[in-house]
């Protein structure tokens, strides 16, 4: 064992009894190597986070520049820094104009946060519509809008007057009321087995939002910067948020999450008492650099046509006994197998041959298939093939 992986084992804390290991050397593009010379397709994107590969020549180019200039200066919102007008300039055009005010932080549990707090002081109310299966964040208050017992049952007691519906479901309608706060959702759940919502279900649940004065939070942590093969998954339903939350694939790999509102909802965070949502380190200038390197490359790329194509490739080449089904928007897809035994089995096997899987929290049985957008198509069928060969072992 090295000096570093004893490190690893002693002194980090571990999520996991059988953390994967893989000591890294470095990452370019779509793989990852490893010390011990072995080199890995990241197929997953850190979990939808490299959406342009790993160390994009953009966004470092970007990061070494900013490093010259300044890092950390004051806290969040006092002074003005290039880097974070600059990005909030360019993030804030891509929207309807009712999103037109963002507040950077630095990850997508405290974009959820920041958001729920901003409901909260803009209705007055307190209570919240969440939905059954969906993940938001293991901070407390995220915690409280996830939907599944087994993450927040050990934290309890967590945030009151949360409740919680089936997603895609009308009975949810009749529960959001004059008391609701927000209702929060993702609408491609994530986590939950890539979940996409239901257009008409979703223009009901926004009717009956704007009916209640209630604040509709969309949670596009994971399906924004062109995931789904729009910039944001939002754009497929012809819905708009109230608040926009974002993180993973905004910073280019940098820690960095945000969340997006109107002008009037943000005016509540000035005042009685000003400076109620502060953060240190929200909206670094290394990262705000990264992030707007990496929008302006996302923008100009072409990758609404590519991410589109992705699903194309996995729709057509990954069928066949063991396969159930493939679902989800543009790369942010789900392969469900027949059961939880044979998708720990591919995913081992795809491991051993250099393709890095991962299944969704919510469910075993569902692999999550989110590569880089930048993959090319030759890499993408030989992932395909692998991942094929490896379910016709097992089967």
């Amino acid at each position: 064992m090295s000096e570093q992986s004893d490190a690893f084992y002693r002194h980090i804390a571990q999520t996991s009894d059988e953390p994967m290991g893989l000591e890294i050397s470095h990452a370019e593009g779509c793989y990852i190597h490893t010390t011990d010379g072995r080199r890995f397709v990241d197929l997953i994107s850190g979990i939808a986070v490299s959406s342009l590969g790993h160390r994009h020549p953009a966004v470092v180019d970007a990061i070494k520049s900013q490093l010259d200039r300044h890092l950390h200066v004051m806290v969040y919102g006092e002074f003005i820094q290039e880097p974070q007008s600059r990005f909030a300039k360019l993030l804030c055009g891509q929207l309807p104009g009712s999103l037109s005010r963002v507040y950077f932080v630095n990850s997508g549990t405290e974009a959820i946060e920041g958001a729920l707090k901003l409901a909260k002081k803009y209705t007055g109310r307190h209570h919240f519509l969440a939905f059954h299966n969906s993940y938001h964040g293991d901070t407390h208050g995220s915690l409280s809008v996830t939907g599944r017992a087994v993450y927040r049952d050990p934290y309890k007691p967590l945030l009151p007057d949360v409740h919680f519906a089936d997603f895609n479901d009308d009975a949810c309608l009749d529960m959001i009321a004059s008391e609701t706060a927000a209702v929060i959702m993702e609408p491609v759940q994530g986590e939950g087995g890539i979940i996409p919502a239901k257009p008409e279900w979703l223009g009901k649940v926004r009717e009956r939002c704007s009916e209640t004065g209630t604040l509709l939070i969309f949670d596009e942590i994971q399906s924004g910067f062109y995931r789904t093969g729009k910039l944001f998954a939002f754009e497929h339903f012809g819905v708009v948020p109230d608040i926009l939350c974002l993180a993973k694939a905004m910073g280019g790999g940098m820690p960095m999450g945000a969340f997006v509102s109107s002008s009037e909802i943000f005016e509540v965070f000035k005042k009685d008492p000003p400076l109620n949502h502060v953060t240190t380190f929200g909206g670094h200038p290394v990262s705000c650099a990264a992030a707007h390197a990496n929008l302006e490359v996302l923008l100009n790329g072409g990758f609404e046509e590519k991410a589109f194509r992705i699903a194309e490739m996995a729709c057509h080449m990954l069928r066949g006994e063991g396969i159930t089904e493939v679902r989800g928007r543009g790369a942010m897809l789900g392969l469900q197998l027949r059961d939880s035994s044979l998708t720990a089995a591919v995913v081992k096997e795809c491991f051993e041959q250099g393709i890095i899987l991962g299944w969704t929290l919510h469910s075993n049985s569902l692999i999550r298939i989110a590569p880089p957008l930048i993959i090319d198509e030759e890499l993408l069928q030989n992932c395909f093939s692998t991942i094929l060969r490896a379910i016709q072992n097992h089967i």
